[in-house]
């Protein structure tokens, strides 16, 4: 697979990494997840060279690092493992929660359980899931920069926050690497919206190019949405989409319009929707590693087929062009 460089790690991974969270959390019915399929998929993905794995201690209360761990049981040296610290996620009987805590004495202690749950010595790239409103972001990054320098991290990342975070940030540790929604329908990060916070987000993709900082846009198949396969009446109660507003009928009927210019580049390139739609994420920065999620093996070649598809100007400018997404993100 094609490579990309994350400078503060002095390594390659491959040009898209794997999200883990839906083995474990958020999507479809908690009842049908299973911890040897999951396994397989994480296989496959690094055989393809997939090495960038996307997880949190949020995702399943653990569970999702647990499943991670096992698939690298015997292959660690294989795999760029990124978790993060911040949020606490439970399920409950309306769907997933999750709650802020970025204390440094929650940190200290999560890192350990972290650890445990992966079967690392250490963790490659450790995020801030999100900035907590009740502690100054300095005292929450500084408890992340003292983890460096004990052993237990390589580098550290922030989640969803704007330039002005990243700067402050910054001067206290170097940020490795941003992580937020980015996608067709979500172009926040280009300075065209805000986080999930409300807070306008600057320009993030061009903040990270210039601090030798990797970008890693999460969804960005628009949770499934703009894979054009997704059928929104057969998903769980409990699935977390249920909920979002972009998936609420009216929405989804307008938003079917960024997927039928999708299927018509696709058309073009004999190629699938998904692959569209990650080469376009991946032509707007070669700092950029999406990390698409899946359950699933025949989802992950799709989007693996993205490294190797080349848009034309064309192609690029009318997929510049789609519609703007109707609806929020959250």
């Amino acid at each position: 697979m094609k490579q990309r460089t994350i400078p503060a790690l002095d390594t390659t991974v491959g040009s898209i990494g794997l999200g883990c969270m839906g083995m474990s959390w958020a999507y479809g019915s908690p009842d049908d997840r299973d911890v040897d399929t999951s396994v397989a998929v994480i296989s496959r993905a690094l055989d393809a060279g997939v090495t960038l794995l996307d997880t949190s201690d949020a995702y399943g209360a653990g569970h999702n690092e647990q499943v991670v761990g096992r698939a690298l049981s015997r292959r660690r040296s294989d795999a760029i493992v990124a978790t993060k610290v911040g949020l606490i996620g439970e399920q409950t009987p309306q769907g997933p929660r999750l709650t802020r805590n970025a204390h440094p004495e929650h940190i200290r202690a999560a890192v350990d359980a972290s650890l445990a749950r992966l079967g690392v010595d250490t963790i490659d790239l450790y995020y801030l899931h999100r900035v907590d409103p009740e502690v100054p972001l300095a005292e929450s990054w500084g408890a992340l920069a003292e983890l460096v320098t004990a052993g237990k991290v390589r580098a550290l990342g922030l989640s969803e926050v704007t330039t002005a975070q990243a700067a402050e940030a910054h001067a206290i540790h170097p940020v490795a690497a941003i992580q937020s929604e980015f996608s067709l329908w979500t172009r926040d990060p280009q300075g065209l919206g805000t986080t999930s916070d409300g807070a306008e987000t600057g320009d993030v993709i061009g903040w990270t190019a210039a601090h030798d900082a990797i970008f890693v846009p999460f969804s960005p198949l628009g949770r499934g949405f703009l894979t054009g396969t997704l059928d929104r009446s057969a998903l769980d109660s409990r699935d977390y989409r249920t909920t979002l507003p972009r998936f609420a009928d009216d929405a989804a009927a307008a938003n079917d319009r960024i997927v039928d210019l999708v299927r018509a580049v696709a058309a073009r390139h004999d190629n699938t929707a998904s692959a569209v739609a990650l080469a376009w994420v991946l032509a707007q920065g070669e700092h950029i590693v999406p990390i698409p999620g899946t359950t699933k093996v025949r989802n992950l070649d799709a989007n693996i087929a993205a490294v190797e598809l080349e848009l034309t100007p064309v192609d690029l400018a009318e997929l510049d062009a789609a519609p703007v997404a109707v609806g929020t993100r959250y």
